[in-house]
């Protein structure tokens, strides 16, 4: 399989199967700005190649993990692979059947269906990503029911009844450790082959930061992924929260620094301003300085 994107490798019978999907449902035209290249590649070749053959299995995945595990790149990397458009859905208390499916709005004097984005998944085939699934409120969880089953079909209410396209797959994430989550029904969890995502460790933080920041030195990354896994084992460990355990706030740092800002103001702005409890964020600060003593000189 040819790509510029850095996949992990897949066996080559698998390679195979991924071709004659997509020769088989090829991207329609029409959505073809949905087609998103993944910032980052996923990292993990046991969970990559899980993922692949559940979805060429016509399963749907339920990724499950921790914070900044990476569920939300393994479902971007697995859209890209596939060539499938995506539909982003995060769920909150406002998200109901109606957002889901879609609506009656009013154009041009004229009454009209405007549809929601799991309705176009199902006409397009393309792969819904739905954020913090254990967020959804019971109208919401109905409408997944129906589409996450073998029945793969949506009713519109007043509107036609739509047969998912083959193509079309849901990759949910969740985080039990949230506030405002729930466990998942017992129903609604057997629609998903479930994957458990690993915490992001110190030799997978340091092949990403290689990749985003090729120019840098090897031993100033190596401080920085050993300064996060310094942070997420606080964090096992109970003694501060999950707030500053943030690699997306490591990776802004490191960008604002190559902008010319101090080093010390870009990870108070991408790590130890995200602490609003004045003890944890001592905590975060020591463990900074152990790791770069002069961070504060200027």
């Amino acid at each position: 399989m040819k790509t510029g994107f850095p996949f992990e490798k897949l066996t080559e019978r698998t390679q195979e199967m991924v071709a004659k999907f997509k020769a088989k449902y090829p991207l329609d035209d029409a959505v073809t700005e949905r087609l998103m290249s993944p910032c980052f590649a996923f990292l993990g070749q046991d969970l990559w190649e899980m993922s692949v053959l559940a979805l060429l299995a016509g399963k749907n995945l339920l990724l499950v993990g921790e914070k900044a595990t990476g569920k939300n790149v393994l479902a971007q990397n697995l859209a890209y692979l596939f060539n499938r458009p995506i539909w982003d859905i995060s769920f909150h208390v406002n998200i109901d059947a109606m957002t889901l499916l879609g609506s009656d709005t009013l154009r041009d004097g004229n009454v009209n269906f405007r549809p929601g984005p799991i309705y176009q998944c199902a006409v397009y085939g393309g792969f819904g990503i739905l954020d913090e699934i254990n967020m959804a409120k019971n109208e919401a969880v109905a409408v997944l029911h129906a589409v996450l089953d073998f029945r793969r079909v949506v009713d519109v209410p007043g509107y036609d009844r739509i047969y998912l396209h083959p193509a079309t797959r849901f990759i949910a994430t969740m985080n039990q450790d949230y506030l405002g989550t729930r466990p998942l029904n017992e129903a609604l969890l057997s629609r998903f082959a479930v994957i458990a995502m690993p915490p992001l460790d110190k030799e997978r933080v340091m092949i990403l930061l290689q990749r985003q920041f090729p120019g840098r030195v090897e031993k100033e990354l190596n401080s920085y992924a050993l300064l996060y896994d310094d942070i997420r084992k606080k964090v096992a460990g109970g003694e501060i929260s999950s707030s500053a355990l943030d690699f997306r706030g490591l990776l802004d740092a490191l960008q604002m620094m190559e902008l010319g800002m101090h080093q010390g103001d870009a990870i108070n702005l991408g790590l130890v301003n995200k602490c609003f409890d004045p003890y944890e964020r001592e905590l975060v600060n020591d463990l900074i300085r152990s790791r770069f003593p002069s961070i504060h000189k200027r």
